[in-house]
């Protein structure tokens, strides 16, 4: 465990400053911190996070914002699925808090790791993930206690943090031009859905879709040709 919790400290530090401006904003939009911290204990998902209080903020509407979250969750369906091997041995109660603990960051990290020694295991998964729950929480609440004494912070632009986080991620995903066909079609669809008036969590799920059938398509092309 010890390997995966130093391993994921340079992606924690990175998580702890858009961890901070989520809690700044969310306290903004009418969070308690106590809410907050709540919600990263238990969500633990940051991307879902944001996207639930831009939607409450919106509208106000408690079960709207929690299916927007949950829309943008489904991702962790794959992810989970990616696990299996790697959680054999377990017991129940493990498997259950090493699933909770799993992040985009530490999974990752550790699909990344693993491809390059396969001894990496369960263990580097939960070192990893408990440092990024850690962090996270402890970030976001942090930045709630400060949103509630601050002025609104959009208008001095610090929502660009969460931009700025999601550009990040995404080149560290970046896997040279074989990504790009796919990456643009899913932007395309994305930013279509939301020019049709579609909620955002669920236009970002339809982006995702169509591009995860779109690089199926060019790969099996590809496959044909060699």
């Amino acid at each position: 465990m010890k390997h995966g919790a130093l391993a994921i400290l340079p992606l924690a530090a990175g998580a702890a400053l858009y961890g901070f401006a989520f809690g700044l904003l969310a306290a903004q939009v009418g969070f308690p911190w106590w809410g907050v911290a709540l919600m990263s204990s238990f969500v633990h998902a940051g991307s879902s996070q944001i996207v639930a209080v831009e939607q409450f903020s919106g509208t106000s509407a408690v079960v709207g914002a929690a299916l927007a979250g949950a829309a943008l969750n489904l991702r962790y369906i794959g992810i989970v699925a990616s696990l299996s091997e790697l959680l054999n041995g377990l017991s129940f109660r493990m498997k259950l808090l090493t699933i909770h603990i799993t992040g985009d960051e530490n999974w990752a990290l550790t699909m990344a790791e693993r491809a390059k020694n396969p001894e990496i295991g369960a263990s580097f998964l939960i070192g990893s993930g408990l440092v990024m729950i850690s962090v996270w929480t402890g970030s976001t609440t942090l930045g709630a206690f400060a949103g509630a004494t601050l002025p609104n912070l959009e208008q001095l632009g610090l929502g660009f943090a969460f931009t700025a986080a999601f550009i990040a991620m995404a080149v560290g995903l970046w896997r040279g031009p074989a990504n790009l066909i796919p990456w643009a079609a899913s932007f395309t669809v994305t930013i279509c859905a939301v020019t049709l008036g579609a909620p955002k969590a669920y236009a970002i799920v339809a982006g995702a879709v169509f591009g995860l059938a779109v690089s199926h398509i060019v790969r099996s092309k590809r496959k044909l040709v060699l």
